[in-house]
């Protein structure tokens, strides 16, 4: 490291753990830890024990009804967010201006071997990979806007306790985000690219890879296809929380696309 990138290093490092440390104290001044009691009139007490639950089917979804409208509204603004970011995104991965090159270099650049190329066969192979890159930062982009709308939606329903919990580790869990992106920027991807492409080079065999195999995250296992190269380890005694325990993990890791691995506890 130069000595010059040190007093940089040291700043972020300063945010990053200063954000948490002010977010808490906001959290503990601002969120009370036990909601006020509202005073109820008697005829209204009267009223909700006399009629504790629905009568019929209409009233179930009269009730539902504001709840179904906000969660309409909240998701045409998630979608409104990601689709005006996708639009930046698919900008910058197709002009220089912004950031010296466009995104895809600075991606081959960056994350393979010097002198790497990229070929693409099928005839709509760049375009579908362009768009594919400018979705992912349409949603990195718009990230604040969907984790906002998410729990604006849900916190009216949580208890003072459980809002003070969310607000706390929403900055732990958006700094971890960011670190594990970084990470995966600066080491892993650079060193798992260059032993791949790397390996078993001779004078009659090299590796020439596509643009798709590039940018595709799917992989096979056994034969099986698998969306995304993630595994699912969940933690063991999983009834404990819910009656249906791993089996409704492994149902939803199928839908996924993904592997389910079964704890030994």
């Amino acid at each position: 490291m130069l000595t010059e990138q040190l007093p940089y290093v040291i700043a972020i490092l300063a945010i990053l753990i200063l954000i948490p440390i002010v977010t808490s104290v906001l959290v503990r001044i601002f969120v009370p830890l036990h909601e006020p009691e509202l005073e109820m009139s008697a005829d209204a007490a009267a009223a909700m024990q006399a009629s504790p639950g629905f009568e019929t089917l209409g009233d179930f979804w009269q009730s539902m009804v504001p709840h179904l409208i906000e969660l309409r509204d909240r998701l045409v603004k998630i979608l409104l967010g990601v689709a005006i970011a996708s639009m930046i995104g698919f900008y910058l991965v197709n002009s220089p201006v912004i950031m010296g090159k466009q995104v895809p270099d600075l991606m081959v650049e960056h994350l393979t071997p010097a002198g790497t190329k990229l070929q693409a066969i099928g005839v709509g192979e760049l375009f579908l990979g362009y768009m594919r890159i400018a979705l992912m930062i349409g949603i990195a982009i718009a990230m604040p806007v969907i984790v906002y709308q998410i729990v604006a939606f849900f916190a009216p329903a949580l208890l003072p306790g459980e809002k003070r919990m969310l607000y706390v580790a929403l900055p732990f869990v958006t700094e971890l985000f960011l670190t594990g992106l970084a990470f995966g920027w600066f080491f892993t991807v650079p060193a798992a690219l260059t032993f791949l492409l790397g390996y078993g080079q001779t004078t009659n065999v090299a590796t020439q890879p596509t643009w798709d195999s590039f940018i595709d995250l799917s992989t096979t296992l056994l034969g099986h296809p698998l969306s995304m190269p993630i595994l699912v380890a969940p933690t063991a005694f999983q009834k404990l929380a819910h009656p249906d325990g791993e089996l409704a993990t492994a149902r939803a890791a199928g839908k996924a696309g993904t592997v389910m691995v079964l704890s030994t506890l």
